[in-house]
């Protein structure tokens, strides 16, 4: 981010600003949503997972986001993101129904999917390629600390003012922080003048990757957690600390694997992790020992932050820049096209197979990234400037 506030300091304030309001309004959504839904709505355990699953389908339509900048400007669309986001949460504090809890989720859902290859887009055109991981792991833990911020607002205020005034609180608050970001405005020097939707075979293994991140991610984020209530019975409060403990280390390890991305490259640190993930889910599938348990969950959390090596992998092997962030977009659609089939299948084995068959699948999918890794090449990317009058090659 050093090398943005050089170059341009308002374009660098305002992605601070936007991932801050966003991420801390969504980690108050996220950590209020459930206690909420039960508690004033009574709403069951099905209709939960419907609700949850809902949720998810502005994530399939992320590919949009590649048209949508065609009209508009990625840092107006971030904007008009966070003000979406904020109408959902405020909205989710009227609710008095399942179909009006449903109405605002869908909102702030929309927002949240809207935005996140929207501001990965702009980071990753404003910075130079070189710069990029770095930046982006700033970035990435700048949420982190907006997550471990609003969740220490969550244990504070919820007892004093009710779920429903912290929901209009914080939603207000991000939808006139949209509001406010709407109108700002960025000449072309650090952003492209024109975006291009662009889907290429040289893309095949930036998206192949993409998907299989997304895969071993809902594997972990649906059954970890399940395993350890299910089959350990540990209680609410430990849950809550989990969670916490993530935001607190990605505070920091995010930052630090930016720095191992730009110092050893994308190849080496994604090798890493994936070796690392072979153990984690191996540990889930084998080990009883909740402490050692534990310390996977936050592990695997940290292992998740090596991702960015895929988007900015894509920055470098990227024909023009203005081709950035339609790939981005398509990134998050294939992620959540695995977010609706993996847990759908980590399930049926589970209850054909057995508690460490989806941990298993898990490291074959921790495998196979393995092995593709091993494809990723830069040193042929094609210069930025004439290359981008290229067809779908």
């Amino acid at each position: 981010m050093r090398e943005i506030f050089k170059a341009d300091r308002r374009l660098a304030v305002y992605l601070v600003l936007a991932n801050f309001a966003l991420f801390f309004g969504f980690r108050v959504w996220q950590a209020l949503f459930n206690n909420f839904a039960v508690e004033e709505i009574g709403v069951e355990p099905a209709e939960i997972g419907g609700i949850q699953a809902i949720r998810e389908i502005p994530g399939l339509l992320g590919f949009t986001v590649g048209f949508l900048v065609l009209a508009l400007s990625e840092t107006r669309l971030m904007a008009l993101s966070i003000a979406l986001l904020g109408a959902g949460i405020a909205l989710t504090g009227w609710a008095g129904s399942v179909s009006t809890l449903l109405l605002g989720t869908l909102v702030m859902s929309t927002g949240f999917h809207l935005f996140v290859p929207a501001s990965n887009a702009v980071l990753l055109m404003a910075v130079d390629e070189r710069d990029a991981p770095r930046a982006m792991g700033q970035l990435r833990s700048l949420g982190a600390l907006a997550a471990l911020l609003a969740t220490g607002a969550v244990y504070l205020l919820t007892g004093r003012i009710g779920y429903r005034a912290l929901f209009h609180g914080v939603g207000g608050a991000a939808l006139l922080a949209g509001l406010v970001l709407i109108p700002v405005r960025f000449g072309g020097d650090r952003l492209p003048p024109r975006r291009r939707v662009r889907f290429r075979r040289r893309y095949w293994l930036y998206y192949a990757l993409s998907f299989l991140m997304g895969s071993r991610r809902h594997i972990f984020t649906t059954f970890a957690i399940f395993l350890l209530v299910r089959e350990h019975g540990i209680p609410v409060q430990t849950t809550a600390l989990l969670f916490l403990a993530n935001s607190l280390v990605n505070t920091y390890a995010y930052q630090g694997i930016g720095r191992l991305v730009a110092r050893f490259g994308e190849r080496v640190v994604l090798s890493v992790g994936f070796s690392l993930l072979i153990f984690v889910f191996l540990g889930y599938a084998y080990i009883p020992c909740l402490p050692l348990l534990y310390a996977l969950f936050v592990l695997d959390n940290v292992i998740f932050g090596t991702n960015l090596a895929v988007s900015t992998y894509l920055r470098k092997i990227a024909v023009g820049e203005e081709e950035i962030t339609s790939n981005l977009s398509l990134q998050q659609t294939l992620n959540h096209i695995s977010a609706i089939a993996m847990p759908l299948i980590g399930g049926t084995i589970w209850t054909l197979f057995g508690a460490q068959a989806p941990f298993l699948m898990g490291v074959a999918i921790a495998a196979l990234s393995l092995a593709m890794v091993q494809f990723m090449r830069v040193s042929g990317a094609p210069a930025r400037a004439g290359a981008a009058g290229g067809g779908a090659d």
